[in-house]
């Protein structure tokens, strides 16, 4: 985990000895290279006037902006969230819960004093208006860009629900965790227990979810607890991959344990309590030790608008290496075991969406390149078990569907295809079908 270095010696004002210094021969006298040499006097002077400025904006008032020594070295404008007082200073020693304003919400962090710029301080302004400048300032390709480093959207709250949300979240309670051989910095806040409010750090069994304040709490629970894989039933293994089916009602416990987890790393997910009215797909690597959960995804068991899955998480550990499509493409094989076709729970976010056109675009192009004649979008939606409004617009989004005649005519050019589907990426890991052994939930009872 990247700590936040010191800086280099030169920026707290010590000498540097490489630093060219006019040389001094007998009486001479150095000089400056204008021929203007400040007094001593002078520098003293303009040094306490600094003094003066930087005490007098101490401490920095929630709201301001300023510059912050990142983890990089480098300084990135900030805005200040929270501010708390340290153990041992004197009245203006603080430290600041800030906001890297270039980046996602999940980089927020407590910084000391000595990391901030204080000669880059902007006095807190009104929001509606900054943001309204700052909008107006910035170019396509930045608005872009800061789009695509927040991984989940805001689409279902309005405005003062979102303020609300924002300001009870607004400070990462739990900083980081540990779960089997990984110590994971969190992203978000998530609402533990009022017992753990003064915990920055927790630990997980990797295998119940069971969650503790030390370390050695965790030592005495993993001697006693005897499982070595999350409860419910296998329903998939293939090599060293396992997917486990986990009933919220029959393991109630297990269920809110993961909603707490998944919390740290989801800004909007909405924590449900009540799980019982939910299935989760825990995926796992297995080895001598036990099988571990690297992310999972949760459906409703009923869902009236075809939803095959409401959140979906790969840890920080295992992300980049194709679990998260993986995820996405057994969900759809889930609903055709059903019969039935499925789309995720709606709003997505910007990258929630762009996971799933990239998933549709691959399987939809993926037929349509090996298929010989017409086909139509309900024989693709029964084919793939993507819903048919979400296969019509990944088409329209990649043009190749027209309108005549009073219906969509679906045209695939073989170079068109081969250059989407090289835009599309790798389709990650793929399913095993012959390895999974389900049954539907409406089936089970």
């Amino acid at each position: 985990m990247g700590s936040i270095g010191t800086p280099p010696s030169a920026e707290n004002g010590s000498a540097n000895p490489n630093t060219a210094t006019a040389a001094c021969d007998g009486d001479r006298k150095p000089q400056s290279v204008d021929g203007y040499h400040a007094s001593s006097n002078e520098r003293t002077l303009e040094s306490d006037v600094s003094k003066k400025r930087k005490s007098s904006i101490l401490p920095l008032e929630v709201g301001t902006r300023v510059m912050c020594r990142w983890r990089d070295s480098k300084y990135h404008p900030v805005k200040v969230i929270e501010r708390r007082r340290t153990h041992c200073g004197g009245p203006n020693d603080y430290e600041y819960y800030v906001h890297y304003t270039e980046f996602n919400r999940r980089l927020d962090e407590w910084v000391k004093l000595d990391q901030l710029d204080l000669d880059s301080v902007e006095a807190v302004v009104d929001e509606k208006v900054e943001d309204k400048v700052t909008s107006l300032k910035m170019t396509r390709h930045q608005k872009r860009k800061i789009d695509e480093t927040h991984v989940e959207g805001h689409e279902e709250l309005d405005a003062a629900s979102l303020r609300e949300h924002e300001e009870f979240t607004k400070v990462k309670n739990i900083a980081t965790i540990e779960l089997g051989r990984y110590e994971i910095e969190t992203w978000y806040f998530s609402p533990f227990p009022p017992e753990y409010n003064d915990s920055l750090k927790l630990y997980f069994c990797e295998f119940c979810l069971n969650f503790m304040k030390r370390k050695e709490q965790l030592q005495r629970h993993m001697r006693k607890c005897d499982l070595k894989h999350p409860p419910g039933d296998e329903i998939y293994r293939s090599g060293t991959l396992s997917m486990f089916e986990v009933d919220g009602k029959k393991n109630k416990v297990y269920g809110q344990n993961l909603c707490y987890l998944a919390k740290l790393f989801l800004d909007h997910k909405t924590l449900y309590y009540d799980v019982d009215l939910f299935l989760f797909y825990i995926l796992c690597e297995c080895d001598d030790r036990g099988c571990h959960m690297v992310g999972y995804f949760s459906k409703e068991k009923h869902s009236e608008e075809s939803y095959n899955l409401a959140c979906i998480l790969t840890l920080p550990p295992y992300q980049r290496k194709g679990y998260g499509k993986f995820l996405i493409a057994f969900s759809y094989e889930l609903s055709k075991k059903e019969g039935k076709v499925g789309t995720p729970e709606r709003p997505l976010s910007d990258l929630g969406l762009l996971s799933y056109r990239g998933y549709w675009t691959r399987v939809l192009l993926d037929i349509l390149k090996k298929h010989k004649g017409n086909i139509s979008i309900k024989e693709l939606s029964d084919m793939t078990a993507i819903k048919a409004e979400d296969i019509l617009t990944t088409l329209q989004s990649l043009e190749l569907i027209q309108y005549r005649k009073g219906q969509h005519v679906i045209c695939a050019d073989p170079k068109v295809l081969d250059r989407h589907l090289k835009a599309a990426g790798r389709g990650g890991l793929d399913v095993d079908v012959s390895k999974l052994i389900w049954t539907p939930y409406k089936d089970q009872g």
